[in-house]
Formats: C-alpha cells, sequence, structure tokens
C-alpha cells in the first residue's frame, strides 16, 4: 500500500512538473502577442483585426474560436476548452477597443509598442490589451498542457467596452448567452499597486459604481451685453456648478468598501491609517474626506456617490447675454443609491429655482450585488498574489464602469484584475486612459503566471 501511495505521489509530481510552463519561453510568445495588438489601431472601432488576430493564433494551436459583430468592423471573439462538466465554466475576458489619443502627447508613437527603460508604450497596454494577451496565453497554454479540465474555459475578446458595450458584451449577454455563461468571470478592473518600487498590495474589482448622469439647466433674461444683469443664466449656473462640485454627499460604505478600507489601513504608514480609520470615526470623519478630496480623488469617490461637471455650454454672440445655460455632469452612483432621491438632494443644495437639476439618460450598466470574498474564487485569487507577488489581496468597489456589470446582473460571480502598476504613473501622464500608457515588461509576464495559477486552480481536474 505505502508503495503504491508513494507512486501515485511521484506519478502527480511528475505531471505537474511537466505541465508547468518553460516561463523563459512563453514570456518571449507573450510579449510577440502583446506587441502585435497594441499595434492594432483600435480607438474607433475595428476591433475586428485583433479578433481575427487571435483567431489565428487560437486555430494554429487547435482552440475553436469563432467571430461574432452586431456592427462591421466591431469584432467579439468567443473561443472554448471543454471541461468534464463536473463544475461550471469560467470565463476570462479583455477587451480589444482602446479610448482615443492625442499623438502630439506621446513620446513613443502609441500604435509602435515601444520598449524601452523596462516598459512598453503604447495605448492599449494598460487598458485592456494586458488582460486580453494574458487571457490569450492562458488559453494556449492549458491546450498545450493537456491538463484536463473540471470546468469549461471561455474566452471573450470583446469589442465596445470604452463607451459602447452595445456591440460587445451587451450585445453577447442579449444575444449569445449560452455560449458565454458561466459561474465565475475574471477581466479588467484591478491591478497590483508597486511604491517606490516594492509591491504593497493587490486590489480585486468585486463592485463598481455605476454610470449616471445628469445636466444643470439655468435660465435667465435675455439681454444686451453692455447692461448685465443678475439673472444672467450663466451667472446662475455658475454658482450652481460650484456648490454642487464642492459638496460633500452622504458618505455611505458597503462591505466591500468598509473592509478594504480597514484592511488598507492596516497594511499603510501610520499617518495613513489613521486617517482611514478616522472615517469611521463621526467625530473625525469629515477631515479625513477633505483630505482624501484634495489628494487621494480615488479613495474620496469611493465613498459616496460622486458628481464632476466636465463640460459646459452656454451663449451664442458675445454681446448677448444668453438665456439658458447648461452644465453636463458626470455621476458615478453607489450601487444602491436611490437617484431620485439624490437629484433631489442635489437641488437642495443649489437651492436656485432658476437651475434645473435634469437627469440624462445616459446608456447605463445594470446593478448587482457585489462579488462574494468568501468564495472558492477568492481564496484562489488571494493565494496566486501571494505566490507571484508575495502580497496580499484587497477587495475594491471600482470607481469606474466595466462589462462586469452585464453579467454580475446574471448571476455571475465577477472579479476584476490587472497587472503590477508602478502609483507614481499615474500622477507622471502614464495611467490608463493618460496622454501616454505603459506597463513594466516585467509586470506583463508575472500577469500571465497569476493567470495560470487562478485559471488552474480554478478549472484543472483534481
Amino acid at each position: 500500500m505505502r508503495r503504491t501511495l508513494l507512486a501515485c505521489l511521484v506519478s502527480t509530481l511528475a505531471a505537474h512538473a511537466q505541465s508547468t510552463p518553460d516561463w523563459p519561453k512563453v514570456n518571449s510568445e507573450t510579449l510577440k502577442h502583446y506587441q502585435s495588438v497594441i499595434r492594432m489601431d483600435t480607438t474607433s472601432g475595428k476591433e475586428t483585426q485583433v479578433a481575427e488576430y487571435v483567431k489565428r493564433v487560437l486555430d494554429a494551436e487547435g482552440i475553436p474560436a469563432v467571430i461574432y459583430e452586431k456592427e462591421p468592423g466591431r469584432g467579439n471573439l468567443i473561443a472554448r476548452l471543454k471541461g468534464n462538466g463536473s463544475k461550471r465554466p469560467l470565463l476570462i475576458m479583455g477587451h480589444s477597443d482602446t479610448v482615443k489619443i492625442d499623438p502630439a502627447k506621446w513620446s513613443h508613437p502609441a500604435f509602435s509598442a515601444d520598449l524601452a527603460d523596462g516598459y512598453v508604450y503604447g495605448r492599449g497596454t494598460l487598458d485592456d490589451k494586458d488582460n486580453l494577451t494574458a487571457s490569450l496565453m492562458t488559453m494556449i497554454l492549458l491546450k498545450r498542457s493537456g491538463i484536463q479540465l473540471d470546468r469549461d474555459v471561455i474566452f471573450v475578446s470583446e469589442s465596445g467596452e470604452e463607451g459602447q458595450s452595445s456591440v460587445g458584451a451587451g450585445y453577447l449577454v442579449a444575444e449569445h448567452w449560452p455560449e458565454i455563461e458561466a459561474e465565475i468571470c475574471l477581466a479588467e478592473g484591478g491591478s497590483v499597486i508597486r511604491r517606490g518600487g516594492e509591491v504593497k498590495y493587490a486590489l480585486i474589482q468585486t463592485t463598481e459604481k455605476i454610470p449616471r448622469g445628469a445636466q444643470l439647466v439655468a435660465h435667465g433674461v435675455a439681454g444686451h451685453g453692455s447692461r448685465p444683469l443678475r439673472t444672467n443664466a450663466i451667472l446662475h449656473l455658475s454658482r450652481a456648478v460650484e456648490k454642487i462640485a464642492m459638496w460633500d454627499p452622504p458618505m455611505r460604505f458597503s462591505d466591500t468598501t468598509r473592509y478594504y478600507f480597514e484592511k488598507l489601513a492596516n497594511l499603510s504608514a501610520p499617518e495613513e491609517a489613521a486617517r482611514y480609520k478616522a472615517l469611521f470615526d463621526p467625530a473625525k470623519s469629515a477631515a479625513a474626506r477633505e483630505y482624501l478630496a484634495e489628494h487621494e480623488p480615488g479613495h474620496y469617490s469611493m465613498l459616496h456617490t460622486s458628481i464632476s461637471p466636465n463640460m459646459i455650454t452656454g451663449g451664442y454672440q458675445t454681446n448677448v447675454i444668453p438665456s439658458e445655460a447648461r452644465a453636463t455632469l458626470d455621476v458615478r452612483a453607489l450601487p444602491d443609491e436611490d437617484m431620485p432621491k439624490f437629484y433631489e438632494l442635489m437641488r437642495k443644495v443649489i437651492d436656485d429655482p432658476a437651475v434645473e437639476v435634469v437627469p440624462t439618460n445616459r446608456i447605463s450598466r445594470d446593478t448587482a450585488a457585489p462579488s462574494r470574498i468568501d468564495s472558492e474564487a477568492w481564496r484562489v485569487i488571494e493565494a496566486a498574489n501571494q505566490k507571484i507577488y508575495r502580497t496580499p489581496t484587497l477587495p475594491e468597489m471600482s470607481t469606474g464602469a466595466t462589462d462586469m456589470a452585464y453579467l454580475r446582473a446574471k448571476g455571475v460571480q465577477c472579479y476584476g484584475i490587472g497587472p503590477m502598476v508602478d502609483e507614481e504613473d499615474g500622477a507622471k501622464g502614464f495611467g490608463a486612459h493618460s496622454d501616454q500608457e505603459r506597463l513594466l515588461e516585467d509586470a506583463l509576464y508575472k500577469f500571465v503566471q497569476f493567470n495560470w495559477e487562478v485559471v488552474t486552480a480554478l478549472a484543472a481536474h483534481k
């Protein structure tokens, strides 16, 4: 019996050793695919070129894949590796479109995928061709390894995430749901934070704020510009914009944000820790929030439904006082926010009958309960972060929107993941959606290893 057990153990270890990727070789292949998709300009759609590239790569590996387009050129790819069906599928996902660029602002051309000083430069390096490439490489490595799977692993390269989900995730959920239905999803939304070259913690997105919208519409009396009027619509609008922009809306913690700030305090320097702990003290909370509003706007936004006035229009001639002026607001709501009541609060803050608060019909993701942090998937993610990065894991409510909202609304447990990033890069102008964008080359390779650890732990046959 002892010999039989020993033989089984040796056999298991040998099989695991054979399935462990040769990471130096994988890194070279990863970089090739990563640079290839970055060099494709997908700022104005045209995602089908990425889907076709990915399909050629998968076809060469014998992995079946299909491309669906709701609109010409806006291709979504779905690929699947079959498991034995003892567990429900795992979906891994990355979007192939990017936001636009201002070419004059880029020190390295936006679609060059240049390697310099240990970084890869280009639009999409962080958002979201890193997740796309890591998912692609995970599928390739799973197929080559011959690992038996307890669950199907589905890979989606989606289009339209940056503002037109109706051709991407919204379309797939509405018209191709059986092909992507899953128990668990891994997609964009997280990151591993590095400060001063040292990894501090990993953030995993378990919920997100919901994009809403409103306009402030100010009304006044038109007149001649040589005779200024206190009823000037632009004057009333300006006052309203200042009030609403400086307003500190009611703070409310969810389970995710409470756990996040409690754990962040335990991982922070004493001064920072005191500030995060002060958020839970009614006597100190206001001062802590004010500091965050000035110095940590991302953290401040997590505490409440936020409002940013981003566009102002009014007037049509220099010597004419306009009778109307408008400000367009970007409202990011807590998942459980009662928006009619919130708009009423805004009206009370503005306190000006000359200014209307008008909700706008903005394309919005669905609301859903946060993904669980007591699940097998969460424990696997925590373990992978410890193994690859030697760092703890925090759940995060994203202040921005992702397409995981569509999936959470269907009951999928979604976890936003991402590569290691320098915290300082955002202020330097190298973050996602910035005038430049870059990712550490080594971070790309570690991210593929992280994906491999998580996917094999969740999907491989036990």
